[in-house]
């Protein structure tokens, strides 16, 4: 008997190189956070970690489900998710100036972080069940935009902007991949270009000063643009391989505003230098690029819709993020998957993962003969 063998089907099963890059992504992630406290296990780095091994459990127990489980219950899981969105405009608490959150006691639980894989289901259910002669008709269009409209138009009255893009871009993502006609995205595109200015003035104070910085952060050094400037000051100071770990400046004296959420990557490079982030960047590449091969590799429409979609949310999550730290994008607190401090978009991403591993391997179980 080989020594394969002996390993129970259901561990075998699991594709545990990705397994080890997420983990070395959050291990790494709890060094920067034991450094942004100062050396400390409290108050991020402990219930960090005991957040991602509650959330991994659950990810590999979702492997175990179905697909075809998955397709019923897209859903209703949309139905419930919004319906959380609509507790969140009646019961939900204020922080930092936004209602986002719904208090459950041990835990503050934020709907519209959980939307973000929602739609994705709900969108791949929708277009697999469509029949394929139906993708150039308007009955391919309006049922998905309501779908995606709905939720987007809730998030924004939070408000929350970054999550709302996240939520409309894995939406689209699915819409484009399902096969509609190239020129309604090109449409689209185009009236986004000319109602911006319209739709900037409806944006709240905050938001279009955001994008104001964003085009001349030097504008306001010490006010609005100083996330921006003191990110940049960071990452530049660290250099090729950083300034040492538990040694960086900008973090410890409190010059880096939200240095364990938003703008943790800004924290880990000055520390870790350009070397820790290639390395980090290197690793969510491959996570990515192992979505990218469930997509394919997928057998029927809802798996390699769902598995793309999926992926698109993880890629847009890392990029958005690495973009604004930068100061080549907006500031929209979309924080950095599996190293910025919190549980709601921990928990979004580990669902991503544990249904890309339930097509994963379903596909592997098909391909064999199971």
């Amino acid at each position: 008997m080989s020594g394969h063998s002996l390993i129970p089907a259901p561990i075998a099963e699991l594709p545990w190189r990705m397994l080890a890059l997420v983990i070395f992504i959050t291990f790494f992630g709890l060094l920067v956070l034991y450094s942004a406290a100062g050396g400390r296990l409290m108050p991020w780095a402990l219930p960090q970690g005991a957040r991602f091994l509650v959330f991994l459990v659950m990810a590999i127990a979702m492997s175990r489900v179905r697909p075809e489980r998955l397709k019923e219950i897209a859903f209703p899981a949309y139905g419930a998710v919004l319906l959380l969105l609509l507790l969140v405009e009646a019961l939900g608490f204020v922080g930092k100036g936004a209602q986002r959150w719904l208090s459950l006691g041990v835990v503050n639980l934020q709907p519209s972080e959980l939307m973000k894989p929602v739609i994705i289901l709900a969108l791949a259910r929708f277009y697999d069940l469509l029949p394929v002669g139906e993708l150039r008709r308007w009955s391919a269009i309006w049922p998905a935009a309501l779908l995606l409209g709905i939720p987007a138009m809730f998030i924004l009255v939070q408000p929350d902007l970054g999550t709302a893009v996240m939520v409309v871009v894995g939406g689209v993502t699915v819409m484009f991949l399902a096969g509609l006609p190239l020129r309604l995205f090109l449409g689209g595109a185009a009236f986004l270009g000319i109602a911006g200015p319209v739709a900037f003035s409806f944006l709240h104070q905050y938001q279009r000063q955001r994008i104001l910085i964003f085009l001349d952060p030097e504008s306001d050094p010490r006010g609005a643009g100083y996330h921006i400037s003191q990110s940049k000051i960071a990452i530049g100071s660290g250099g090729l391989f950083g300034k040492g770990f538990l040694n960086g400046t900008q973090s410890h004296l409190q010059y880096l505003p939200e240095n364990h959420t938003d703008f943790i990557f800004a924290t880990m490079a000055e520390e870790w230098g350009l070397a820790g982030g290639i390395v980090l960047i290197l690793a969510y590449a491959l996570v990515i690029k192992w979505g990218i091969g469930v997509a394919l590799d997928a057998k029927d429409r809802f798996s390699r819709l769902t598995a793309a979609g999926l992926t698109t949310t993880i890629f847009f999550y890392v990029a958005i993020n690495l973009l604004m730290v930068m100061g080549l994008a907006p500031v929209v607190g979309i924080p950095l998957p599996l190293v910025s401090y919190g549980g709601s978009a921990m928990l979004t991403v580990m669902l991503c993962l544990g249904v890309l591993m339930s097509i994963d391997r379903n596909t592997r179980r098909r391909s064999r003969g199971l």
